[in-house]
């Protein structure tokens, strides 16, 4: 039996008398895609970073592929291809030349960067623009190109960090594509957003940090049926307080701000009763759907992206 992709014990990071990260224990099936959320602050970056050597972790351990990365760096690296979300080019350079570059760093031979380069770039749609500096490339070309340099010395796992940022409708469709064809190919990835469409739609199953630690795993189907029920978001004004502890003799309710979301035990009538028998008003009453981001603000209390982030570009990659 194949060891997992990557697997995760006990891994830990503090910082003086902050934690990090506490304590990660996390296995990533061989050909499967694993994707990371958690709102800011979560200490996904940081696990991420754990895991591919970028930072040493105060405690625990991380297998790529079987190998130890403390006891083989070496050898487990090689199993690895980071893609990070700031872009590691070189934009005085070609596409060729960054791949060139990248490919000697991990010992391969001008033939092997050669060949795999003619693969890599036409995976990523850039075969024809592969002699321009790279400075004349889109922000999306630029993520293609890094997306290319890190699958160049055929990579067993790969760490794909925010890979489709600032990146045009066409370019997120192209990585779409590409990262399904490289599943089909049986790769494994891990896979961090801050897009909830781009989870349900490329993910076989989903992590969620919150506060350092791993709070739930399983499939989107999962997730969403064990914490985001179908339920209500009612609007209060008087004493919410008195209205939520009113609600919670019929339903599961969890307040936030002026609102009460609420899972009825029973029907409707008995839940809005004893809310107005405190002498509060219902604003409005509005029906929630059962949703990967219903179950992630359950979990967390947080929504994934900040409301200041941009949102995605209109594509129909998102479509699972």
């Amino acid at each position: 039996m194949s060891p997992p992709a990557l697997q995760l014990r006990a891994l830990a990071k503090t910082y003086g008398e902050r934690t990090a990260v506490a304590g990660i224990d996390l296995d990533v099936a061989p050909g499967e895609i694993l994707g990371l959320l958690g709102p800011n602050g979560a200490g996904k970056t940081t696990t991420i970073s754990m895991a591919c050597g970028v930072v040493t972790p105060t405690r625990g351990e991380v297998m790529i592929g079987g190998l130890s990365l403390a006891r083989d760096p070496y050898g487990a690296k090689r199993r690895l291809g980071l893609v990070p979300q700031e872009l590691a080019l070189y934009e005085e350079l070609s596409a060729r030349a960054n791949l060139a570059y990248f490919g000697a760093l991990y010992g391969m031979s001008a033939a092997a960067i050669a060949t795999r380069g003619d693969w890599v770039l036409g995976v990523v749609g850039l075969a024809d623009r592969d002699r321009e500096p790279v400075k004349r490339y889109s922000g999306g070309m630029k993520r293609r190109l890094n997306l290319a340099c890190g699958l160049l010395h055929e990579p067993a796992l790969l760490v794909l960090d925010e890979p489709t940022v600032g990146v045009d409708p066409q370019s997120r469709n192209h990585i779409f594509e590409t990262v399904r064809a490289l599943r089909t190919a049986g790769m494994t990835i891990v896979y961090t957003t801050h897009y909830m469409e781009e989870v349900e739609a490329l993910c076989d199953r989903v992590a969620i940090m919150d506060a350092g630690r791993l709070i739930a795993l399983g499939t989107v189907r999962e997730l969403i049926a064990q914490h985001a029920g179908r339920g209500l978001a009612i609007e209060i004004t008087g004493d919410v307080a008195a209205a939520e502890v009113a609600a919670a003799a019929h339903a599961d309710v969890r307040r936030e701000g002026a609102t009460l979301h609420a899972t009825p035990h029973a029907g409707l009538g008995a839940l809005v009763s004893a809310i107005e028998a405190t002498g509060a008003t219902i604003t409005r009453i509005e029906s929630r759907q059962a949703t990967l981001e219903a179950a992630f603000l359950a979990l967390t209390g947080h929504a994934l992206r900040d409301d200041d982030a941009p949102a995605p570009p209109t594509s129909k990659a998102a479509t699972p």
